[in-house]
């Protein structure tokens, strides 16, 4: 792999890290409600799940998308489906807005689980890795390496991208000091992960 397919790579790959999405609307919202730090520890549980879509795409079993109409219908819903409870959640925690942000906050496990969950249930992402990585693969080399190394560079800008939207949430949280405009935000983000999850239902396969 030559540096010029790195140099395209890189800000290709960026910029699909930062395309808002369910994942990078949780960092935001969690940087807000848990501070950084802890949002960029919770983004873990995501580069988790996109390091199995990584090696799954690597290793040829991300077909499985493709050829089984039933196995993609499933995970679409069931990702579906975990983002709607999400947004009811966000959605519900304008009710007691101090118990959420201060009294009863979720551990950094379950912070992590969540992004892991929110990632592993979009089988959108997995078929973006088949897509998107090996335009950058070069076959005649060692494919293994090359997967793994433009695996590697997804990961660290996404974890970039993670704490982006975390210190976007952070300074939202200077901001949202009164609880109408915390009401608003959650509101505004349940809708969000709302729309993510219709749009994730209604999705279909890429062409193969």
């Amino acid at each position: 792999m030559s540096w010029l397919t790195l140099a395209w790579f890189v800000p290709a790959c960026f910029a699909l890290n930062m395309t808002p999405g369910p994942n990078n609307l949780m960092a935001l919202s969690n940087g807000k409600r848990y501070g950084f730090g802890h949002a960029c520890l919770a983004g873990l549980g995501r580069l988790g799940a996109f390091s199995v879509m990584i090696t799954l795409a690597a290793s040829g079993l991300a077909t499985l998308l493709y050829a089984s109409e039933l196995f993609f219908t499933v995970l679409k819903v069931g990702g579906a489906l975990y983002l709607f409870w999400l947004a009811v959640q966000m959605w519900r925690s304008d009710a007691n807005l101090d118990a959420v942000d201060s009294g009863q906050p979720l551990s950094l496990m379950a912070l992590a689980r969540q992004e892991f969950l929110l990632a592993a249930g979009n089988p959108k992402a997995i078929l973006i890795f088949t897509a998107f990585l090996p335009q950058f693969v070069d076959p005649s080399a060692a494919v293994g390496v090359q997967f793994f190394i433009l695996g590697s560079c997804f990961l660290l800008l996404e974890w970039l991208a993670i704490a982006l939207y975390a210190s976007a949430g952070r300074l939202l949280n200077k901001g949202l000091g009164k609880p109408r405009w915390q009401r608003a935000f959650n509101r505004l983000c349940a809708m969000l992960l709302g729309s993510a999850g219709l749009g994730l239902l209604l999705s279909k396969r890429l062409p193969a």
